[in-house]
C-alpha cells in the first residue's frame, strides 16, 4: 500500500510518518513538503514543492491512502489570510488533487468544535475545510477533531501552562472531551482508523480518539 502525507514535517505528521515507516502493510510513502527533512526513511520519497503552485504537484499525489495533517498558528501564520491559505487552501488543493488522482481513502485531522457556523475563525475555518473536504466524496473518509494535542519536544512554553491547567481540571472531572492527546496517539489512531473505519464518512474527536488509536 502506497501512503501519501502532507504535514509531514509537523509534530503529528513527523510521528505519523514515523508509524507508516514502520508499518509491514505501507510499501511506500510520498510526503510534499517547503524542505527536505533532516531524517532519511527507506520507505520516504519526499517532493519539496512551493504549496501555492499546486499545479506543479498536483500530479505527483497517487497512492492508496492520503494523509492531511498540515496546519500552522495564527502567531506563526502572521495574519489571518495567511492561516487561512495553510489550513483550509493547501489542505483542500492536496484533497482535490487525491480525488482526481484516484485516491479512495482520505484521513484528515480537523479540530475539536470545528464548524462551519462557528463565530470562532479557527474553528470556522476548520469547519468550512472539512464541508469542502466531504463534497469531494472520498469512498472512505476519516475525520479527526482533537483537542488540545502534546507536541512533547516541540511544545511552546504557553502551550505547557495551558497542558496543566487542561490536565487539572480534568482531575477534577472537566473538560473529559479535551483530554491533551499526545500527538503520537493520534498519528497511531490516523493510522489504525483506517484499518477500522467502514467506507463512508467517519468522525472522531474526544475520548474516541484514544480508543481508536489501541492497536
Amino acid at each position: 500500500m502506497k501512503a501519501v502525507v502532507i504535514g509531514a514535517t509537523g509534530a503529528t505528521g513527523t510521528e505519523l510518518v514515523q508509524k507508516l515507516q514502520e508499518d509491514p502493510e505501507i510499501e511506500k510513502i510520498i510526503i510534499f513538503v517547503r524542505k527536505m527533512p533532516k531524517k532519511n526513511l527507506t520507505k520516504v520519497t519526499a517532493y519539496v514543492v512551493d504549496f501555492n503552485h499546486p499545479e506543479s504537484w498536483k500530479h505527483f499525489v497517487f497512492g492508496d491512502i492520503a494523509f492531511s495533517c498540515l496546519g500552522t498558528t495564527l502567531k506563526d501564520a502572521g495574519s489571518k489570510t495567511e492561516q487561512y491559505k495553510v489550513d483550509f487552501t493547501y489542505q483542500f488543493q492536496f484533497a482535490q488533487a487525491a480525488r482526481e488522482n484516484g485516491i479512495r481513502q482520505f484521513v484528515l485531522v480537523s479540530a475539536y468544535g470545528a464548524s462551519g457556523k462557528s463565530l470562532i475563525f479557527y474553528s470556522r475555518m476548520k469547519g468550512e475545510l472539512e464541508e469542502a473536504v466531504r463534497k469531494l466524496n472520498f469512498p472512505k473518509l476519516v475525520i479527526f477533531r482533537p483537542g488540545m494535542l502534546d507536541r512533547k519536544k516541540e511544545r511552546r512554553s504557553n502551550e505547557t501552562r495551558a497542558l496543566q491547567a487542561i490536565r487539572f481540571l480534568n482531575t477534577l472531572g472537566l473538560f473529559k472531551n479535551q483530554q491533551p492527546l499526545p500527538v503520537d496517539k493520534l498519528a497511531q489512531a490516523m493510522i489504525n482508523a483506517n484499518k477500522k473505519c467502514p467506507e463512508g464518512t467517519t468522525v472522531i474527536s474526544g475520548p474516541k480518539i484514544f480508543e481508536t488509536a489501541e492497536k
